[in-house]
């Protein structure tokens, strides 16, 4: 297996990880990964909530942190991310808070469609009584707009309203060729998951079909372990490399000073 980047990595500091910084860079190292990007959960600017996010006051410690990281392990990449809920209503407020802070990429994602974290285990039984299809219509609506914003250089997990395993009985397609037509319009790369594998759902995000169509359209995709333990580094990678092989791809897109570069595969 090719030597590869994992830049979805959590720290302790959003409440629901576990684990010094160390010692997911010693994983990696274990793995025989070429880097790691650490990408902790922006702070929510639409509520407080400790269990899903860091404080505004503790980013540039967090920020501190991981450039340390880089001189205690020379010979190991290390990238500089941040995940940033995206929501309408606080999305205005974004651009001049990101640009504080020396990130080498930023990831986009969408947990909450109308105020609901959809999914947050907490708030799974919320899907009773919903109708599933216009949930996920709202979904890939809320994504591609995301992908409009011009705040992101990627956006992860794309299919992430699958996490629980709630399927509409109708046909999606064109949920995802509408989205993935922003997408691709808005020039924005994808993240092919692994944490998926880890959920009810148990599959990579995005599943196979979505993906090869995001390989139809020519989207740039980079990898993730979504880890929120230092064993979870480079989880399963193997089988996202043979679904990105198996669907057309030769290479996957790291960042650094939010500019890409590609890696092959």
């Amino acid at each position: 297996m090719p030597k590869l980047i994992d830049l979805h990595l959590h720290t302790s500091r959003c409440g629901h990880a576990e684990g010094r910084l160390e010692d997911y860079a010693l994983e990696a190292e274990r793995g025989n990964l070429a880097g790691i990007g650490f990408s902790d959960h922006f702070p929510l600017l639409h509520t407080r909530d400790a269990d899903l996010s860091m404080s505004m006051e503790e980013l540039p410690s967090y920020v501190r942190e991981v450039v340390e990281l880089r001189e205690a392990f020379p010979g190991l990449w290390v990238g500089l991310g941040i995940e940033v809920d995206y929501l309408p209503e606080t999305a205005g407020r974004l651009e001049d808070l990101l640009n504080l802070f020396p990130f080498d990429y930023i990831i986009g994602s969408v947990h909450f469609i109308d105020g609901w974290g959809f999914d947050d285990p907490r708030y799974v039984s919320e899907y009773s009584g919903r109708d599933l299809f216009t949930l996920w219509e709202r979904y890939f609506e809320l994504l591609g707009d995301a992908a409009e914003s011009g705040l992101f250089d990627l956006l992860a997990h794309p299919d992430l309203i699958k996490k629980f395993g709630f399927r509409p009985r109708e046909d999606v397609t064109h949920l995802y060729e509408n989205c993935l037509d922003r997408v691709a319009a808005a020039g924005i790369a994808l993240e092919v998951s692994t944490a998926g594998l880890r959920k009810p759902v148990g599959e990579i995000y995005p599943s196979e079909d979505f993906l090869r169509m995001c390989r139809e359209r020519d989207i740039e995709v980079t990898l993730g372990s979504d880890a929120h333990r230092p064993e979870e580094v480079g989880y399963r990678f193997g089988e996202a490399l043979a679904l990105l092989r198996k669907v057309g791809y030769q290479e996957v897109v790291v960042f650094e000073s939010r500019e890409r570069f590609p890696l092959s595969l």
